[in-house]
């Protein structure tokens, strides 16, 4: 293949984007360089990479082109391969992209192949996906008619094309005019007869700080005039080529994408740009069908029209909710059956359509998801004190009276929670003022140079919420210095966040002596410590195992452990009710937990330690015991003396270790470092015979065996006393369940070609809750590499239950759960509760990477269902379920239930723990 790197003024990043087309898997390619005729030092770079290399070729336009379309026009004319993909020499190409495409392009024979993309933030280090939902599995799709949602993967960066195919139809990137991927594109799409899909990632899309690029600059006006100029050129193309039918698909996408990015900004806009940018888009918005407008949300239709109607001012107040379903309007008025957004009921029938938000049902919303909006009126600076007048909107009037307040503000560790008393002022609005003492935020030993936003705390009936708290766009920002004691000082600055909701902002950096104690860079940690008299400079993970290794030399702390459930996110599963058992026999045992950051779910009086951090190393490299659910960081070798409990969490339904293909085709120091991380354990907890015959032997464990059941499990097999009641009804409060509503717990696993895309969720709910909702709630818990978030229109049905750290505070409160292929249901057949499969994806899942040790079918202890339909009629009928599947269901227990008898902590603490009755 052919690879066409496009270059302009970028020397210094060019050779990396050029060493991940050299460093390919597949070696036969031809790398063109085409220079849009750089004025920097880009050449000579070039040119030195092309005299190293007889792949590379090195072109240069002879005037500036001022885009990306003219220097990729001539690397396709100079193109040799049959195949050809694009790449800017800011990305870069992962290592086996070419190879990966090109095998799916000669076997399917598809005028091209696209594939996910990585979003890579430099400035934070994060990663994101671009359109995961178009890349969950490979398929070959017989044109864009057949699947008109491949519009929004409008990159052709992403993509390998069949030279011919490009050729033959004289297909070029439109020179002079921005946004050129998006009609090279869409002429790619309509003109391909099948284009082919693939899930992994074929190129890193690099997104640098405070880029300047065309794509980032939607705050000039011209940037939105391109956008709509490239869209009118799209629907002239449709329309000449006989593709009028695709027009609603391509508007539909240019509404969610490309209108979508500048409506999110506009609470950050002043009054003359807004004016500016109704007179560029209205126009063509006009254009746009009123069915396309249907199948928006209703906060983005709410903006449209007051954009159409030139409500600008209250344009910028509703586009504060776009993405944030519990920030309200601020006024809302009823009328009959209808609740509409704004002051009055608007006048005329198409007013009243797009406006009527009957479908958020404010009143009838439960208090801990209900739709409220705290609004910042004005910021007094008094020292270091900040005095803030807050504004609260409750438009369902659902505060009322017996509601207690508070504004958090967090630096490190701890909030300072400052309470505050919310006075009525008119209907549905309350005020308030709140000082807040910036010398009273904890800031740790070291200081903190930090980024954090305050929180509205509302409290009424036992039921808390946390809001965000909106600033106006151009609230001054306030500079200050504050002094920490010993610390020494800090500048903090207080101004309005420029995105999102535009929350208020405050920022700490440390100054002083503290400044010199400042990170070199964002992967880069400095610490001095002394080893035999020498100060040593140590560095990321390198570092860290240089101390490890000579700390973990010395004598074990015979009474320290070190706790982690979950990789650190929360105190939770086996480990939390081993760690409860040793504080039951009040054992002389000192634990420290580690958590990723989120540190809510602890108990106040346990000592915690941040994951990954020095002082985790530290307590890992001296502590006597190593008690985890998941794996810990290979990082960190088991130190002589010290014995690790390695409790897993969950029995086996689906592949695992080495019976996965991935891991058994994984290259030999990949195999070794999992094999040299399993021989750390000491000790397995058995949760069934069933599962020392499948993990087991998967990853290769040779650890004893402890057949306890599992010790989280004890609290299901115990359901009934009355500690477990009293837990169950907290959760139901907590959640705001209705009495005598039905609770059904749905908690699936992920999909492992779609994390992270919420493709998991497969059940209807909106149907569901049209059928059941009556006499039942749904409690979401989606799997922790998957994500959910309540619709708006269903949060008197629907629950999210990923709030709560331990699941059992959920499976405890709910009447039947609805899994699919989650080892969940292995826990929750303690309770004994039906237990409802919702499998309408088991062919693919069977046939895929985590394929079942059995056959869902045969040992299943309750229906597989395939539609939401059967769902609805199976909880209608729920004991009945549960009496036709009785025979099933106790034969899954004796299979997979044996070995819990209620007692397990106990077992577990006996068997490992010094101390205990053999340990």
């Amino acid at each position: 293949m052919s690879v066409v790197l496009i270059v302009y003024n970028d020397a210094q990043r060019l050779p990396r984007a050029v060493r991940s087309v050299l460093d390919q898997t597949l070696g036969n390619l031809e790398l063109i360089i085409a220079d849009d005729c750089s004025t920097d030092g880009t050449e000579q770079v070039a040119r030195e990479l092309e005299s190293t290399d007889p792949r590379v070729r090195y072109l240069r336009l002879e005037r500036n082109s001022g885009g990306c379309s003219a220097p990729r026009n001539r690397g396709i004319e100079a193109a040799r391969a049959p195949h050809v993909m694009f790449l800017d020499s800011d990305d870069e190409l992962p290592r086996h992209s070419c190879k990966s495409l090109l095998l799916v392009a000669e076997e399917t024979g598809a005028d091209f192949v696209t594939g996910a993309v990585t979003r890579y933030y430099e400035e934070s280090g994060t990663v994101g996906s671009w359109y995961p939902n178009l890349f969950t599995e490979q398929r070959l799709v017989q044109g864009i008619g057949e699947q008109p949602e491949y519009f929004f993967d409008h990159l052709s960066t992403n993509k390998l094309y069949r030279t011919a195919f490009i050729r033959d139809h004289a297909l070029t990137f439109p020179e002079g005019i921005h946004y050129e991927d998006q009609l090279f594109s869409a002429q790619a799409f309509t003109l391909a007869e099948s284009f082919a899909v693939v899930p992994w990632p074929v190129y890193t899309w690099r997104l640098a700080p405070a880029s300047a690029s065309i794509s980032s600059s939607r705050h000039k006006i011209q940037n939105v005039c391109d956008r709509i100029h490239v869209a009118r050129l799209i629907d002239s193309y449709l329309d000449e080529h006989g593709h009028a039918e695709l027009r609603d698909a391509k508007d539909y996408k240019f509404l969610r994408h490309d209108f979508r990015l500048y409506l999110g900004d506009l609470p950050f806009r002043d009054a003359r740009w807004l004016a500016e940018f109704a007179e560029a888009v209205t126009p063509y918005l006009s254009r746009i069908a009123p069915g396309t407008y249907a199948r928006l949300s209703r906060e983005e239709r709410v903006c449209i029209h007051l954009l159409r109607t030139g409500r600008l001012s209250e344009l910028a107040v509703a586009a504060r909710q776009l993405g944030h379903p519990r920030v309200a309007p601020r006024y809302a008025t009823e009328d009959g059956e209808h609740t509409y957004w704004g002051a009055g009921v608007p006048a005329g029938a198409e007013a009243r359509d797009e406006l009527d938000i009957s479908e958020w049902c404010l009143r009838d919303q439960e208090f801990g998801s209900a739709r409220i909006r705290h609004e910042l009126v004005s910021l007094q600076p008094r020292g270091t004190v900040l005095r803030m007048e807050i504004r609260t909107y409750d438009p369902a009037g659902l505060i009322g009276e017996g509601v207690t307040a508070s504004l958090d503000l967090t630096a490190y560790g701890k909030p300072l929670t400052v309470p505050f008393t919310m006075a009525p002022e008119g209907e549905g609005q309350y005020v308030a003022t709140v000082d807040v003492d910036l010398r009273k935020i904890p800031v740790g030993r070291a200081g903190v140079s930090t980024r954090r936003h305050p929180v509205v705390s509302v409290e009424k009936d036992g039921v808390h919420r946390f809001d965000l708290l909106l600033a106006p766009h151009d609230l001054p920002e306030h500079r200050t210095g504050v002094s920490y004691g010993r610390l020494g000082a800090h500048r903090v600055t207080v101004r309005p966040e420029q995105r999102g909701a535009g929350r208020l902002e405050v920022v700490w950096e440390r100054s002083g002596v503290l400044r010199t104690l400042e990170p070199l860079g964002p992967r880069v940690r400095k610490a001095k410590k002394k080893v035999n008299g020498v100060k040593k400079v140590l560095v990321g993970n390198e570092g860290k195992a240089t101390v490890y290794d000579l700390v973990s030399k010395l004598p074990r702390k015979r009474q320290l452990a070190v706790f982690e459930a979950h990789e650190g996110r929360g105190y939770a599963d086996n480990p939390r009710y081993i760690y409860e058992e040793l504080r039951r026999r009040d054992l002389p045992i000192d634990v420290v937990w580690s958590h990723s950051g989120d540190t809510s779910s602890f108990p106040d009086d346990v000592t915690l330690v941040r994951r990954g951090s020095w002082a985790y190393g530290r307590a890992l490299a001296r502590a006597r015991y190593w008690v985890d659910s998941h794996n810990l960081p290979y990082l960190y070798g088991k130190p002589k003396g010290t014995k690790y409990l390695q409790t897993w969490h969950g029995q086996t339904l689906k592949a695992m270790g080495f019976d996965m293909p991935s891991h058994r085709t994984a290259p030999a120091d990949t195999q070794e470092r999992f094999r040299a991380a399993v021989g750390r354990w000491d000790a397995l907890v058995c949760p069934s015979a069933e599962f020392e015959r499948t993990f087991v032997p998967a990853f290769e464990v040779r650890a004893d065996l402890i057949h306890s059941g599992y010790p989280r499990n004890d609290a299901l097999v115990r359901w009934d006393e009355p500690a477990q009641q009293t837990r169950a009804q907290a959760t139901r409060a907590a959640l705001e369940i209705p009495d005598g509503k039905k609770v059904l717990l749905y908690a699936p696993t992920y999909r492992d070609a779609a994390r992270g895309t919420g493709r998991s969720i497969r059940v209807d709910l909106a149907e569901l809750a049209e059928s059941v909702g009556d006499d039942w709630v749904v409690v979401v818990r989606a799997h922790p590499y998957d994500r959910f978030e309540v619709a708006p229109e269903l949060v008197r049905f629907l629950r999210d239950g990923s709030p709560f750290a331990d699941i059992n505070d959920v499976m405890l409160a709910s009447d039947a759960v609805l899994t699919d292929y989650s080892s969940l249901m292995f826990d929750y057949a303690n309770t004994g509760r039906p237990i409802l499969l919702y499998t309408d994806d088991y062919e693919d899942y069977r046939r895929g990477e985590r394929r079942p040790y059995y056959d869902l079918a045969e040992i299943a202890p309750g229906p597989m269902l395939t539609t939401t339909g059967e769902l609805a009629a199976a909880m209608a009928d729920i004991d009945g379920v549960a009496d036709r599947h009785a025979e099933r269901y106790e034969h899954f227990r004796q299979l997979f239930c044996l070995y819990e008898t209620g007692h397990a902590s106990k077992l577990v603490v006996d068997a490992f723990f010094e101390g205990g009755t053999h340990g």
